[in-house]
């Protein structure tokens, strides 16, 4: 056998969250280039169908799923259509976001548990329903959370403290969960991913323009990283490469945690 035969996901398929765009769409085009098919969860309809047509044009099917899963109930629904689809092998939880730069002493509570949902119950939610369904069918399967190196460290010059504490309490999900399903021979893994240029911090280089400037000045490597960085990455915690790797946390950083 190749070793580029333990990366194959032919048979497979992904269900992964925001996957229409920026990290998690990069992620999802990998994943099908090894052969996977991926349905797709987003809310904007064009950039599912752009994507999902990206991924067609690689010969894999492609379904998408319009839904907000920040919102449970929507989240829910999205993972229980997908199931209705048959049987899921990979799941990415990718959506997130830090979203907003309020202090902690003036952050409203129904904001920071709308925050919470977006970054950590729906991780729970698509975890809960459809690992189980990866237990229940008993072939084992791939989890891979998408956390942030601000599981590890604040970010600099910026609030918005829910970002840190959901991501880090995701981490220590994907820790938890990992030792649960080790049985089950389900794997669950973390990408801690730092700068990316991804749209919502394009948007924040033009807002605070600063916070960006220092933070691309703490990068060993000197700059930010591309989205398709991340599609190896990915690449490997779904497929067989890495059936001896669970409850890891990887850091893709430039090195910016390093000092």
């Amino acid at each position: 056998m190749s070793i580029f035969d333990r990366f194959r996901l032919t048979g497979k398929r992904l269900f992964i969250t925001g996957g229409s765009r920026g990290l998690g769409r990069e992620m999802a085009l990998a994943i099908a280039d090894a052969g996977a098919d991926v349905i797709l969860v987003g809310r904007d309809v064009p950039s599912l169908e752009k994507t999902a047509g990206d991924i067609r044009t690689l010969g894999r099917n492609a379904w998408t799923l319009q839904a907000d899963v920040g919102v449970p109930e929507q989240c829910e629904e999205a993972c229980k259509n997908a199931l209705a689809l048959g049987p899921i092998d990979i799941l990415i939880n990718n959506v997130g976001g830090r979203r907003e730069n309020i202090p902690t002493e003036d952050m409203p509570l129904e904001k920071w548990r709308t925050l919470m949902d977006l970054n950590l119950t729906s991780a729970f939610l698509c975890t809960k329903l459809i690992g189980k369904a990866m237990i229940v069918r008993g072939q084992g399967g791939r989890i891979i959370n998408i956390c942030s190196i601000n599981s590890l460290v604040a970010g600099r010059g910026i609030a918005g403290r829910h970002y840190e504490t959901s991501k880090g309490a995701l981490m220590q999900f994907t820790r938890a969960t990992a030792v649960d399903w080790a049985a089950h021979k389900i794997t669950v893994n973390a990408i801690l991913p730092g700068g990316f240029l991804t749209e919502p911090n394009q948007r924040w280089s033009k807002l605070h323009p600063e916070v960006i400037a220092t933070f691309r000045a703490q990068i060993p490597l000197g700059d930010f990283g591309q989205p398709e960085d991340l599609g190896p990455l990915a690449l490997y915690l779904a497929s067989d490469a890495s059936r001896y790797m669970t409850g890891a946390a990887l850091v893709i950083d430039g090195g910016y945690t390093l000092w």
